[in-house]
């Protein structure tokens, strides 16, 4: 909800931290929220991107 009320509010919203790169799930749940970025690891970064690719399609 934090995201959204943010966004509606026309603040630009980004995460940093480790949650993102260990759980693909949580990732996920952040862009449906329209979140506007997120820090990776770089042994993640290819894979999560990938992830999030197939579900925005």
């Amino acid at each position: 909800m934090s995201i959204r009320a943010a966004k509606k509010q026309g603040k630009y919203v980004g995460i940093c931290g480790q949650g993102p790169s260990d759980h693909e799930d949580f990732a996920a749940w952040l862009m449906e929220e329209g979140i506007d970025s997120l820090s990776l690891n770089p042994d993640t970064v290819v894979q999560t991107w990938l992830s999030l690719a197939e579900l925005n399609k």
